[in-house]
C-alpha cells in the first residue's frame, strides 16, 4: 500500500514532464522513436518505445514527445528510425544518451531534451584508434555545464535553465570549453565572459569551432513552457581530422634479426620508423595461421586455417629461450644466412622455424607448460586454442587438412575434442607444442626462468653516458636492470608490439578476410555456419575479366544470426587484443556475395547471394520461353572449328556428345570446370592436339560458360542472368527481340532489382561486426559497387577505400583525390595491384593518359617513375580530403632514387588473376637502414605536415628543410622529360593536387 500513500498522502510523489525534441528529416512511412533503460521508455525493447510526433519549425522537421517521470529519474536512451510497425530501419550511433532529472525540481515542471541525431562519423572518435591511441590524453567524455542540483536550486521565477552539453573527444586535458553567444548570459560573444563548461582545466590559446552559429529557442514545443532545457549540441565542430599511414605485409618487412621473413618483433622498428616519418597508422595484411596445404600455397594470407590462431611464420625462434645450446644457436645463424634472400622462401622458412622450435620445446616444455602464465593463457584462450591444436594434430596425422578424410574425426564434437587434447593421450606433447607456439606468438614469455630470476619489471631509462658515470657506484644494480631490459626486448610479441604502438600513438591496423579456408578449424567446428557446397569469389572486374574464385565457402547468415553472430563477435574480440583498427576485406560481401558452385574453378558463372532471381513465370510473361536453350552450354560445330581448327573432331569425341545435328553437350565426366581439369590431366588423346593443355582448358571453359541464364540448382523455375551475357555467342545468336528483353532484365537484375534487399542485408550483418569491438573499421569497397553501398557505409560510419586507378565514379579513367569523400582511405596503390613504379612502367598508353589528364602535360612522359613523379602522386593523395591517406611502403621508397634500383615488377605483392600466386615479396632494405635515413623520413614528414594532416610528435628537434641547392628530396621544380615546354611539376601539382 506504499504506492497509495505516496499518491494520496502528504508525501505525494513529485512528477515532471520529460519532453524529447529531435530535428530529423524522414521519408513517408518513417517515424522517430525513443527507447531507453527504464519502463517508461521501453526497457530497450523498441516495440515498447515512445513514438514521437512530427511538426514543422521553419525549414526543420522536428520530432517531439512527452513522458511523465518522477524527480530524480535517471535513464539511458537512444533514438530509432522505425516504420509504421515499429520495425527498426536505422538507429543513431555513438554512446547511449543519459538524462538525470534534478532532485530540486518543482512538481509539474517541464524538462526538455533538445537533441541532435548522433551520426556514425561523429562516433568514430570514440573508437579505440582515436580514444586509446591518437587522442590518448584527451578527454573522451562529454563536456557539460554545472551540476544538476545547481541548476535546480539557482532557477528564478519565470526563467529557463539551460544545461549545455557537447561532445569533445579530441580536445586535450589542459583545454577549456566555453559557450559564447549573443545574450548577456553567454558573454555577448566575449570568451572571457562566456559560460565555462565542466571537465576543463587551464586556459590557453583560443580557437572557435567552425561552421555557422548555433541557435537556441526557449519557446516550448509542448503546451506548457519548458522550465529546464538540456541542450545536447552534437560534437564540437573542428576542422576534419586527417591522418596518414604506411601499409606493408608482415612477411615483407626485413630486419637485421629476422629469419627469412618479417616477424612480430620487427613491428617495433616499423612503428618507430612510422612515428619519425609522420605516420599515425601501420597497416598489415592478415596474420592468422594459413597452414592448410603444408607448402608455399599457404603463403596466401586470406585463406586462414583459424581465424584466431596467429601464423607460426612470424615467430622469432631466437626469442624462445635464453638458454639455447651452442648447436641450436649455430643452426639459427646458418639458417639466417641461407634464408636471407630477395624473396620469402615460404617452405624453407616454415620448416626451419618449426624444426628449431621443436628442439627448444623438447628441452623447456616442463618449465613452460607448468608456469602460471602459460596456464592462464590456456585458460583464457581454450575455446579456440584446443580445437586449433587438435586440428593441427589431425592434419599432420592424416596428411591432409580436408577433414572429410579424417574418418570418425570428420565430424567435430566436444567429446572427441577432449579425448584428442587429453593429458593422458600418447600425442599430448604434439598438442602442447601447438599451444606453446601460440603462447610465444601472442604473449610475453614472462614465465621463463631467467625472467623469473630478475624479479618484477623495473621501469627505468638509462642513457649510455649515465651508465658510464654511475656504474662504479651501482654496478650490481645496473647489471640486473640491463639484464631485465634485454629480456623485455627479447620477448616482444604481437601483443607487446601492439602495446608499444599505442604508447607511440600509432594505430595498428589489421585485416579481416571475407572468408575462411574450406578445410579449416572453423568449418570443422562450426559446419552449420558455412554453405560448404558453394564457393566465394568476385565477378569480372578491374582485376580479372573472368572473375575470381577464392574457394571459400559462403556464410550461412541465417544460422549465424541465431546466437547473435557469436562467431563474429569472438573473432573480432580476439582481433581487438592486438589491433585498434581493421580493414574489412571485400565489404561488398556483407551486402551480397558472389556465390559459385563448389565445382567451379573460375569466377565467371556465378550469382549474387542473396538476390531476387528471375522466375520462369516472369520470363514467360516477357516472351522468353526456351529455357533449355538459354541455360545449357551453347555449343555448335562452327564454334568447335573456330576454337580448335583441324583437331576439333578429336576434342569433340573426347569431351562432347552430339545430341542433335551439329549441336553438342559435355559428357557426364567433364560437365563442370573441375571435371574438365581432372580429365585433361589423364587424357590419353592430348598427344594428338596441336594446342597446349592450358589453351585447350581455356577454350573448353569458354564453351561450358557459353550460357545466357543460370538455372538455380535447387529450384529449376528460377534463373539468374550470366554476368556479361552479351559477350557470349549464345546471346549473339538470338533474335533481336529476345536480345532486347534479356538485356533489360540483365540490367534490372544487376543494377536496380536488388538494391533494397542488399541494403537491408548489410544493415543486419555489418552492425554485428561493428558492435563486436571498438576498433575503427574501414571497408574495402572496390569492384562493382551497387548504388546502396556508399549510403550504408556512411550510415554505419564505415570508411571506404579509393584507389586512383580504380575510380568508383562512372566515366573516369583516374580518380580525382581532391574530390574524394572525407569518409575514405585514399591510396595510390594497394597489395592487390602494382605499386606505382611498376604500374607506371607496365603500359605506355596508360602512362601517357595519366600524364595528360592528371599531371596536365601533353609532353611524352618519362618511361621510368622518377622520385619527382612519385612525389607528385603521393602529394595528390596526402592533400586529399580523405580521413586517411595510407601508402604502401614500396610507393614511399620510390621517393628516393637509391631505393629504385630493384626491378619495379618485383615489388608487386599479389596478382589477383593468378589463384595460385606466391605471396613472397620482401622489402630490399632493412628497417634499421630506413631508420637511419633521415633524408627520406624528412621528405615524407614534410609531405604530411604541409598537407595539414595530423602526425605524431617527436621529441628531437626537427631538421629544417634543406635548401634547393642541396640533395633534398623535396622537388621545388621538375622539368618535364624530353625537352617539353618547361612546365613545372610544381605548377601541375598546384593545379591538380589541391
Amino acid at each position: 500500500m506504499v504506492g497509495l500513500g505516496l499518491v494520496s498522502g502528504k508525501n505525494k510523489l513529485r512528477t515532471v514532464s520529460l519532453s524529447f525534441r529531435l530535428p530529423y528529416f524522414t521519408n513517408w512511412g518513417e517515424r522517430i522513436l525513443v527507447c531507453g533503460s527504464e519502463p517508461v521508455v521501453g526497457l530497450w525493447n523498441v516495440k515498447q518505445g515512445v513514438l514521437l510526433s512530427p511538426s514543422h519549425e521553419g525549414d526543420e522537421l522536428v520530432w517531439s514527445g512527452t513522458v511523465t517521470v518522477s524527480t530524480g529519474f535517471k535513464c539511458e536512451y537512444s533514438y530509432y528510425l522505425v516504420d509504421d510497425s515499429k520495425n527498426v530501419l536505422r538507429w543513431e550511433a555513438g554512446k547511449k544518451r543519459e538524462v538525470v532529472v534534478p532532485e530540486g525540481i518543482r512538481d509539474g515542471e517541464v524538462v526538455e531534451l533538445h537533441d541532435l541525431w548522433q551520426t556514425a562519423s561523429e562516433a568514430l572518435f570514440f573508437r579505440s584508434a582515436f580514444k586509446n591511441v591518437i587522442c590518448n590524453g584527451s578527454w573522451t567524455f562529454d563536456s557539460e555545464s554545472g551540476p544538476e542540483n545547481f541548476l535546480a536550486n539557482s532557477k528564478q521565477e519565470d526563467s529557463v535553465v539551460v544545461h549545455f552539453k557537447i561532445s569533445c573527444p579530441r580536445i586535450k586535458k589542459d583545454a577549456s570549453v566555453y559557450v559564447i553567444g549573443s545574450s548577456n548570459q553567454l558573454g555577448m560573444w566575449k570568451v572571457q565572459d562566456g559560460l565555462k563548461l565542466r571537465y576543463t582545466g587551464k586556459t590557453g590559446n583560443i580557437a572557435v569551432e567552425v561552421g555557422p552559429n548555433r541557435e537556441l529557442f526557449v519557446e516550448s514545443t509542448t503546451k506548457r513552457p519548458a522550465n529546464y532545457i538540456y541542450l545536447s549540441d552534437g560534437s564540437f565542430r573542428e576542422m576534419p581530422w586527417r591522418g596518414a599511414g604506411v601499409a606493408i605485409p608482415m612477411f615483407s618487412v626485413r630486419s637485421e634479426d629476422d629469419l627469412g621473413v618479417g616477424e612480430f618483433l620487427d613491428l617495433k622498428l616499423l612503428v618507430d620508423w612510422a612515428v619519425e616519418s609522420g605516420f599515425h597508422l601501420v597497416q598489415l595484411l592478415p596474420v592468422n595461421d594459413t597452414s592448410v596445404h603444408g607448402m608455399w600455397w599457404d603463403s596466401y594470407p586470406y585463406s586462414s586455417l583459424s581465424v584466431c590462431a596467429l601464423h607460426p611464420l612470424y615467430l622469432r625462434v631466437q626469442a624462445l629461450s635464453k638458454n639455447m645450446s651452442e648447436e641450436i644457436k649455430q643452426e639459427i645463424l646458418d639458417a639466417k644466412q641461407q634464408l636471407d634472400g630477395k624473396a620469402v622462401d615460404y617452405d624453407a622458412t616454415m620448416a626451419t622455424k618449426l624444426s628449431i622450435a621443436k628442439k627448444i620445446f623438447s628441452l623447456e616444455k616442463d618449465t613452460v607448460l607448468n608456469s602460471c602464465s602459460f596456464q592462464n593463457f590456456l585458460s583464457e584462450n581454450k575455446e579456440w586454442l584446443k580445437p586449433y591444436a587438435a586440428f593441427c594434430f589431425l592434419r599432420d596425422f592424416f596428411e591432409t587438412s580436408d577433414h572429410s578424410q579424417w574418418g570418425r574425426f570428420s565430424h567435430y564434437s566436444e567429446d572427441k575434442l577432449e579425448k584428442l587434447v587429453s593429458k593422458d593421450s600418447v600425442h599430448y606433447d604434439i598438442i602442447c607444442f601447438h599451444y606453446y607456439i601460440q603462447f610465444h606468438l601472442q604473449l610475453q614469455g614472462s614465465n621463463c626462468p631467467p625472467l623469473a630470476e630478475c624479479g618484477p619489471p623495473l621501469d627505468v631509462t638509462i642513457s649510455i653516458s649515465s651508465y658510464a658515470s654511475l656504474s662504479g657506484y651501482f654496478g650490481d644494480v645496473l647489471t640486473r636492470i640491463t639484464s631485465r631490459l634485454r629480456i623485455i626486448s627479447r620477448d616482444l610479441t604481437l601483443l607487446e608490439a601492439a602495446t608499444y604502438a599505442r604508447k607511440k600513438r600509432v594505430v595498428l591496423k589489421g585485416d579481416l578476410p571475407i572468408g575462411v579456408g574450406r578445410n579449416s578449424v572453423d568449418t570443422w567446428v562450426y559446419p552449420n555456419l558455412f554453405r560448404m557446397d558453394t564457393a566465394t569469389g568476385a565477378p569480372p572486374d578491374y582485376f580479372d575479366k573472368n572473375g575470381q574464385n577464392w574457394d571459400f565457402p559462403t556464410y550461412n547468415w541465417e544460422e549465424m544470426s541465431k546466437d547473435n553472430y557469436a562467431w563474429w563477435r569472438s573473432r573480432l574480440t580476439q582481433m581487438g587484443k592486438y589491433f585498434t583498427a581493421y580493414r574489412i576485406d571485400h565489404v561488398l560481401g556483407f551486402f551480397r556475395i558472389w556465390e559459385l558452385p563448389e565445382h567451379a574453378i573460375t569466377g565467371l558463372v556465378g550469382k549474387f547471394r542473396p538476390s531476387i532471381p528471375l522466375s520462369q513465370e516472369e520470363l514467360e510473361k516477357e516472351g522468353v520461353w526456351d529455357f533449355d536453350r538459354l541455360s545449357r552450354p551453347y555449343i555448335r560445330q562452327e564454334h568447335l572449328q573456330d576454337k580448335f581448327g583441324a583437331t576439333w573432331v578429336i576434342i569433340a569425341s573426347t569431351f562432347l556428345n552430339e545430341y542433335d545435328k551439329h549441336c553438342y553437350e559435355f559428357k557426364e565426366d567433364c560437365n563442370t570446370e573441375k571435371k574438365i581439369v581432372s580429365k585433361l590431366k589423364t587424357c590419353a588423346e592430348k598427344s594428338l592436339w596441336v594446342e597446349t593443355e592450358d589453351k585447350v582448358r581455356c577454350e573448353l571453359f569458354d564453351l561450358i560458360q557459353n550460357i545466357v541464364l543460370i538455372r538455380d540448382p535447387k529450384d529449376v523455375r528460377k534463373f539468374y542472368p550470366r554476368f556479361n551475357l552479351e559477350d557470349t555467342s549464345s546471346f549473339k545468336d538470338l533474335d533481336d527481340q529476345s536480345k532486347n528483353i534479356l538485356k533489360r532484365l540483365y540490367y534490372d537484375y544487376y543494377f536496380y532489382r536488388q538494391e533494397t534487399l542488399w541494403s537491408k542485408n548489410a544493415m543486419k550483418t555489418l552492425p554485428a561486426l561493428l558492435n563486436s569491438s571498438d576498433m575503427l573499421a574501414c571497408g574495402e569497397d572496390l569492384g562493382m559497387i551497387p548504388a546502396c553501398v556508399h549510403p550504408v557505409l556512411q550510415e554505419l560510419g564505415l570508411i571506404g577505400l579509393r584507389i586512383q586507378r580504380m575510380p568508383s565514379e562512372p566515366g573516369l579513367e583516374f580518380g580525382i583525390p581532391s574530390q574524394y569523400n572525407y569518409m575514405t582511405v585514399c591510396a595510390p596503390s594497394c597489395h592487390d595491384c602494382s605499386p606505382i613504379r611498376a604500374w607506371w612502367e607496365e603500359n605506355e598508353e596508360r602512362r601517357s593518359q595519366f600524364y595528360k589528364t592528371v599531371v596536365g602535360s601533353s609532353d611524352v612522359p618519362p618511361s621510368q617513375c622518377t622520385p619527382d613523379i612519385a612525389h607528385f602522386m603521393l602529394r595528390q593523395h596526402v592533400e586529399s580530403p580523405s580521413m586517411w591517406a595510407i601508402f604502401p611502403l614500396q610507393d614511399l621508397l620510390a621517393l628516393k632514387e637509391e631505393y629504385t634500383k630493384r626491378s619495379a615488377a618485383e615489388e608487386t605483392i599479389n596478382d589477383p588473376t593468378n589463384p595460385k600466386h606466391y605471396w613472397r615479396f620482401r622489402v630490399h632494405v632493412t628497417m634499421e637502414s630506413l631508420l637511419q635515413d633521415k633524408e627520406l623520413k624528412l621528405t615524407i614528414r614534410n609531405l604530411i605536415k604541409e598537407s595539414g594532416r595530423s602526425h605524431p610528435l617527436i621529441e628531437e628537434v626537427e631538421i629544417k628543410k634543406t635548401d634547393r641547392n642541396s640533395a633534398a628530396l623535396i622537388p621545388e621544380k621538375f622539368e618535364v622529360a624530353n625537352g617539353g615546354n618547361g612546365k613545372s611539376f610544381h605548377q601541375a601539382s598546384q593545379l591538380k593536387g589541391k
